[in-house]
């Protein structure tokens, strides 16, 4: 089964806690503290897989987690770090974040590997709050909680030349005699379910990657038939080889079927409707009428587009049109993968250090990654823990904040997911 989109959910390794502990030896008078950190959680990596060409794997197994670190201890001894985690895609495979539909990353290369979630810091153990005032810290740095995320994964395939056409023109046919593909041939419409790729050799001993986009018919960039579903390869490609049937076997007029064809890939993509075209009218060997072949011939003069007349079937003109085909990709430039606006510019790790302030009813709710880091390392039944917590908000700018809001002594505060009294 070919699968070209899914969502799963992956989840960073959480980070290990800091260590509370205090050095006590025997000949050692003060020894101090000496909670070791935590270790960091595990990493999300996606990488391609050669092996791989649809993301059938996805369908049933669709949570991935990374490993969390470990705890520290005494002695100064660190925790280990969680084992990040790989998770194999096929190549033209594309991350997006669900919730902003952002790309994260576009994994386009052999053997590309890309970081798309960290896994959560690992807390600090009381070694490291010791201060000339503070000789005996009772609080560690908890280690952070792993991000978890809903993305999509879309696979585009990765062909430097399209086939288009509507049901039942000779795509299938003409990609099975210049390929070794196999796809399904039969003489009704949508016998191809799922896009089949094949590598033309040429003459010189160069190839390239040609694919069968099947399904897009009418009203596809709306949804209708298969065609919404596999106009994303088309992108990709450098060429677009546009099949109409002049035999009139099928009773369709191949001009309209043109027309009706460029304009979903108009409705779909601005850039993908000037991408360069050839006609190619096929199923020569059944014309009993040249009528709807000169209506295509004047359709290629009209619109300034090469033309080529061919039997799939019987390799009529076939030779002449993949030697035109290889010799133009050599003027072709690599198409962008990804539009600019849309380049990996993004990542789905928050920032560390935002917070925000908000008042319901009088209760005042300060939340934000900087807040849960900074809670998660006090312990609010030590005095010195506390001074540290209110030094901390005022340096962060939080104190100044809540003072603007209109904050009184005796108002409830809630830092992440403690609730406080304030006082001055």
């Amino acid at each position: 089964m070919f699968t070209d989109y899914t969502k799963i959910i992956i989840k960073a390794g959480d980070g290990g806690n800091g260590a509370v502990t205090f050095r006590r030896e025997k000949y050692v008078a003060a020894g101090g503290p000496d909670g070791g950190d935590g270790g960091n959680g595990g990493n999300i990596y996606f990488q391609v897989d050669k092996d791989r060409n649809t993301l059938i794997d996805f369908r049933y197994n669709r949570k991935f987690k990374a490993m969390n670190g470990e705890n520290g201890s005494g002695s100064h001894c660190n925790g280990k770090y969680g084992e990040d985690l790989y998770i194999k895609v096929p190549i033209g495979t594309v991350i997006k974040d669900v919730e902003t539909g952002k790309v994260v990353a576009d994994l386009s290369e052999p053997n590309q590997t890309e970081l798309v979630l960290k896994g959560g810091r690992g807390g600090r153990g009381n070694s490291h709050f010791k201060t000339s005032t503070r000789q005996a810290p009772r609080f560690a740095e908890d280690g952070e909680k792993g991000e978890e995320k809903e993305i999509i994964l879309e696979l585009k395939l990765l062909a430097d030349v399209g086939l288009l056409g509507f049901p039942n023109v000779g795509k299938s046919t003409f990609l099975k005699a210049v390929t070794d593909a196999k796809p399904k041939i039969a003489n009704y419409h949508f016998t191809t379910l799922e896009p089949n790729l094949g590598v033309i050799k040429t003459k010189d001993g160069n190839g390239f990657v040609i694919a069968d986009i099947p399904g897009i018919i009418e009203g596809a960039s709306e949804g209708v038939g298969l065609g919404i579903q596999f106009l994303r390869h088309v992108e990709r490609t450098r060429l677009l080889l546009h099949f109409l049937d002049v035999s009139g076997q099928e009773g369709r007029n191949p001009v309209e079927d043109f027309y009706a064809i460029n304009e979903e890939l108009k409705k779909y993509s601005e850039k993908l409707s000037t991408r360069k075209q050839v006609i190619v009218a096929n199923k020569l060997d059944v014309v009993q009428d040249d009528t709807l072949l000169k209506e295509v011939e004047e359709l290629a003069k009209k619109e300034k587009i090469e033309i080529f007349k061919i039997s799939a079937a019987t390799a009529q003109g076939v030779e002449e049109l993949i030697d035109y085909v290889a010799n133009t990709l050599k003027t072709l430039p690599k198409e962008e993968l990804i539009e600019i606006e849309d380049k990996v510019v993004y990542t789905l790790e928050d920032k560390q250090d935002q917070w925000s302030i908000k008042e319901e009813n009088g209760v005042f709710i300060v939340s934000g990654r900087a807040v849960e880091r900074l809670m998660g390392r006090v312990n609010i039944e030590d005095n010195e823990s506390m001074y540290y917590l209110q030094k901390s908000l005022k340096n962060m700018g939080i104190e100044e904040k809540l003072k603007e809001m209109g904050v009184c002594e005796g108002d409830t505060v809630i830092l992440a997911d403690w609730e406080l009294e304030w006082y001055e």
